[in-house]
């Protein structure tokens, strides 16, 4: 019975310790998740990811399904659905909660639709430079005529990077699935589902932005009442303006 008591009082001891010390508990770290655009790869956020980690972000920045290194499971039969659920099971597979979803570019289609399917897990949408669609809309149909024209480079089921030299060294861009590009985005809510959004348009130096190839999409964003942040910089920041991309970044994760 002596013994019994013992027990007890020592749990009861390490229990009260524990309840003592979980207010002093470090926070959970705000977790960034980079969904990149058409032809690239996560690769291309490895300049921004260690300056969002030495801010205290927990970084992840998967690669979909037939791009970047995983472009050996390139085939034709690869489409929006397919790269939807690749993030999605990052999520789940890496237990992700309050998620800040970034998406690049065509990587705006992939997170609107992960938001329509997940948004108890997400805390922020950021759309860097990238499509906003609605319900029954294909990125092509996005872009209107320059989607077509862009889709009408398709070879064997595939855009080709036509900027990429052949003796280019890796990592590079590679060709992508044209069926991401035309399948037709489903939505059983409004774009963005509820969680709160965030528009950055990139605008190169010496531009006006409604030029811009990615201004209807701001401006789209700004009818949905989202913030619209513009930068001065080119299609991809992340790669040219690193630093500057994660001031803009996080300016956005406080909006």
């Amino acid at each position: 019975m002596k013994r019994l008591i013992s027990l007890v009082l020592v749990a009861l001891v390490l229990a009260a310790h524990a309840g003592a010390a979980a207010p002093n508990a470090p926070a959970a770290k705000p977790v960034v998740l980079f969904v990149h655009g058409a032809w690239g790869g996560g690769w291309q956020f490895r300049k921004v990811a260690p300056l969002l980690e030495a801010r205290g972000y927990v970084v992840y920045r998967p690669t979909l399904t037939g791009l970047g290194e995983r472009v050996h499971l390139a085939n034709r039969e690869i489409g929006l659905e397919t790269h939807i659920e690749d993030i999605e099971n990052v999520i789940r597979f890496e237990n992700l909660h309050d998620v800040i979803l970034v998406g690049h570019s065509y990587g705006g289609m992939v997170i609107t639709g992960v938001a329509d399917r997940m948004p108890d897990r997400m805390s922020r949408l950021v759309f860097l430079d990238a499509m906003v669609p609605r319900s029954g809309e294909s990125a092509t149909t996005t872009q209107a005529g320059k989607g077509e024209s862009l889709v009408a480079k398709a070879r064997d089921g595939f855009i080709p990077a036509w900027w990429v030299k052949p003796d280019k060294p890796y990592p590079r861009d590679v060709p992508h699935p044209v069926k991401t590009l035309t399948d037709v985005l489903t939505l059983q809510h409004p774009t963005g589902n509820g969680v709160r959004a965030v528009y950055i348009l990139t605008v190169d130096r010496g531009h006006e932005a409604k030029d811009d190839d990615f201004f209807p999409a701001a401006e789209r964003a700004r009818g949905f009442g989202w913030p619209v942040i513009q930068m001065e910089g080119d299609h991809n920041p992340y790669w040219f303006q690193p630093e500057k991309t994660v001031e803009v970044l996080e300016q956005a994760f406080r909006l």
